[in-house]
């Protein structure tokens, strides 16, 4: 694996680990009290979700992914640093948008980057996106006790670190050949294209229906009696289970399967998991469960980045990508996440049987991936085509 991709995945996700699980914390320890720390990360959410595009849009349209990619990991990298010189809500909270804007292009500009050189053979795009998830976890132990020891503020320090880093190795990545850009940019047809929206829609379901999980799956736990370290073990199994998919299982699976079919046993893991979520929480059980995280998250996101670097033209993958990324899966997120709580208080466990029956539609939405001819919308895209109506000779 060529080592500035493996130094920009680590430096992107290790960074990642660092800061989420203790901005929040952080940001207690500075004085705002719950419902000024919600109002913070709302704000970074929001702005995610148009921050992502626009910054995905530019990198296309200047032909500039690895320049944009470079100055978005400075800014994050300056403005985790900026907290730390942050004091009361305002300041707080203009960071947090700062914070936000910057970082919400970081994952989508690597992978468009990194999807042409595995394309190419230079390696498996599974094995580099494992790697940034085992970065993550070790970043996150890390945190955990440099946190312990020396606080909060070392911990972003470090953050900050890691996305400098990410810049400093993401300024030598290869830059894909340009593609000439045809008047009117090929956007519109992107977004008119049903299998590209069909996709985006798919995953958003999925991904969508982890939000009771993760708000609720540690008090579901405790209610049952399961002490915190089988907690912890619990929530490890889930990530190591996702780095296997990506380094091992994943890949093979993929090129067996294909991005529909593999998108449909996704979803079906999911209807499979969340069931078991809302039947019981006896510890085997749910350790069998967690163990479906591998296919729920990272074998939906190999599925979806392998038909996206199928389909669509390298001068639209940014694009697509933060779409894809920043629009379908964090709006879907937010959104379910928001009703997760009134789901949970009205429903308790029977929850989870909502977010499974959320996966159901996803399994024909994937199939059907599978009608489209890969060439669709790279071949609609570069000849001016209608992405919706079929072409039709001369």
């Amino acid at each position: 694996m060529p080592p500035r991709f493996l130094l920009a995945f680590v430096g992107l996700y290790g960074g990642y680990g660092m800061v989420s699980p203790f901005l929040p914390a952080f940001l207690a320890e500075r004085g705002l009290d719950p419902r000024a720390i919600g109002l913070v990360l709302a704000a970074g959410t929001g702005v995610r979700l148009l921050a992502g595009p626009c910054a995905g849009r530019l990198a296309d349209r200047r032909g500039a992914g690895r320049a944009v990619l470079v100055v978005c990991g400075l800014l994050t990298a300056g403005a985790t640093l900026a907290f730390l010189a942050g004091h009361g809500f305002p300041a707080l909270l203009a960071v947090g948008i700062l914070y936000a804007a910057a970082s919400a292009p970081l994952a989508p500009l690597a992978d468009a980057l990194a999807l042409p050189a595995a394309a190419a053979g230079r390696f498996a795009y599974g094995h580099l996106r494992g790697a940034g998830s085992a970065a993550f976890i070790a970043a996150s132990l890390t945190a955990g006790l440099v946190a312990g020891s020396f606080g909060t503020a070392a911990v972003l320090a470090l953050g900050a670190l890691g996305f400098a880093g990410l810049s400093a190795a993401a300024a030598g990545l290869p830059v894909p050949p340009a593609a000439p850009e045809r008047e009117g940019g090929g956007l519109g047809r992107l977004l008119r294209s049903g299998g590209f929206l069909r996709l985006v829609l798919a995953a958003a379901l999925v991904v969508g229906s982890h939000a009771v999980h993760d708000a609720f799956a540690v008090i579901r736990w405790r209610e049952a009696g399961v002490s915190p370290a089988w907690i912890g073990l619990l929530w490890a199994e889930a990530v190591a289970a996702e780095v296997a998919v990506f380094l091992v299982l994943g890949p093979p699976l993929l090129d067996r399967l294909g991005p529909g079919r593999a998108l449909a046993l996704a979803a079906a893991a999911g209807i499979l998991r969340w069931s078991v979520m809302a039947l019981t929480a006896a510890l085997p059980a749910v350790a069998a469960a967690q163990a479906l995280h591998g296919a729920t998250f990272a074998l939906l996101h190999l599925a979806c980045l392998r038909r996206i670097g199928d389909t669509v033209p390298s001068r639209l993958a940014a694009t697509a990508l933060t779409l894809y990324g920043s629009v379908g899966l964090g709006l879907s997120t937010a959104g379910l996440t928001l009703a997760a709580g009134a789901l949970y208080a009205g429903l308790g466990p029977g929850a989870f049987w909502v977010m499974a029956a959320l996966c159901v539609p996803a399994i024909p939405l994937a199939l059907s991936l599978r009608q489209d001819p890969v060439e669709t919308v790279r071949d609609a895209v570069a000849e001016g085509r209608d992405l919706v109506r079929p072409h039709q000779p001369d």
